[in-house]
């Protein structure tokens, strides 16, 4: 059966101007950033519209919207048990000037900031950027998929880390953490007396296995933890800018505003009414994107898993595809000869890091037939390697 997304025009995405599609030459096929493709939901198009009609253009409340706070607890509890009162939430204006800021917030200059690599790079950014130490931590291939190692934990772990930065689901590899792993984890900011900065954007962009948040281990380590989720992400809203910082300890949260003071001040009003239509209006569009998203998904693993050169783990959450081109023709400058011999415009891996060699990643949130004529790109580029 026919689906809407099947229906997008890629010589009309080829004109918009986003950085998706202005990125590379008009005969590269960009599968890279992480926006989708897809129109967004009418209940957010229609808070969208209802602000710009209202008249409401001068200075938010600094509590935000009314009714987003309480909006984004009442999904927390229903879609991951997770209580959380509105006045632990902090409306900012992205995960990616919180990252700076949590870097600003709990460490000083010299001081260590811990990461699950390979990594979203502006964790990296965050670190050194500011004058951190950035402390990587390799994670390994075992039981299906890229896992946390303790040991390599406690090998990157020095006097000086004062910071875990958690990617959780991860990116770029879309695991989502388990609770042996994330009490691991737990086990050690607890015995070292770190603060944590868990990046929980992806969660809802979830295919099945179950989310914990992170600071929902326990009260100890609830007590250590500042959360970033937002909307951006689940519904396409990433040009909005608005994330949620969340605390149960005020003096977390305090120290956090503290050093977002000047340079990153809670999101516009306009985003925070796309916010509160996405969050109240746009369960439907939800389901029904994950459903496509799903299929998508396993569509791309069958197609991989057909190919010689290429490799893939089947993505958790996250509309990601890290794909592992080592065992074959494309297992160095891999994105630069995916361009040169394909035509396709992904993510090099080794932005991700340095055990990102040999990696890229895709993005699979647009049409059937793009996502198609991308791998039959790939395929092309493995064949003339």
């Amino acid at each position: 059966m026919s689906h809407d997304y099947d229906r997008l025009d890629l010589a009309a995405l080829h004109e918009r101007p986003m950085m998706k599609w202005q990125q590379y030459e008009k005969d590269v096929l960009p599968l890279w950033v992480a926006d989708m493709d897809f129109p967004i939901a009418e209940g957010v198009r229609a808070a969208l519209r209802a602000y710009a009609d209202g008249d409401l253009h001068g200075y938010p409340l600094w509590s935000g919207m009314p009714g987003l706070r309480e909006a984004l607890a009442e999904r927390l509890l229903e879609r991951f048990g997770w209580k959380v009162e509105p006045d632990w939430i902090w409306i900012i204006p992205g995960t990616v000037a919180a990252l700076f800021g949590a870097v600003k917030a709990f460490t000083s200059q010299g001081d260590g900031v811990l990461a699950t690599t390979p990594i979203y790079p502006p964790f990296r950014y965050a670190a050194v950027r500011q004058g951190r130490a950035f402390q990587e931590v390799d994670l390994v291939e075992r039981e299906g998929g890229f896992r946390v190692d303790p040991s390599a934990l406690d090998e990157a772990i020095t006097a000086s880390s004062r910071l875990l930065t958690l990617c959780h689901p991860h990116n770029p590899t879309g695991r989502v953490l388990d609770r042996a792993e994330l009490e691991g984890l737990a086990e050690r900011v607890l015995e070292h007396r770190l603060f944590v900065a868990s990046d929980e954007l992806h969660s809802d962009l979830n295919f099945g296995t179950p989310h914990i948040p992170f600071a929902s281990l326990s009260p100890e380590v609830s007590a250590r933890t500042i959360t970033f989720l937002g909307p951006t992400k689940t519904f396409n809203l990433a040009g909005l800018k608005i994330g949620f910082a969340i605390a149960e300890n005020p003096e977390v949260l305090e120290r956090f505003k503290e050093a977002m003071f000047g340079f990153a001040m809670p999101a516009p009003a306009v985003s925070q009414a796309g916010a509160l239509g996405a969050y109240r209006d746009s369960d439907g569009w939800y389901q029904d994107t994950m459903a496509y998203l799903r299929a998508n998904r396993d569509h791309v693993k069958t197609r991989i898993d057909a190919m010689e050169g290429v490799s893939m783990y089947a993505p958790e959450a996250t509309y990601l595809a890290w794909l592992d081109f080592r065992g074959g023709p494309l297992a160095e400058e891999t994105g630069a000869k995916l361009v040169e011999l394909g035509r396709v415009g992904l993510n090099e891996g080794t932005t991700f890091g340095a055990s990102g060699a040999g990696f890229a990643r895709l993005n699979f949130a647009t049409s059937r037939a793009i996502v198609d004529e991308a791998l039959d790109r790939i395929e092309r580029a493995l064949q003339k390697a």
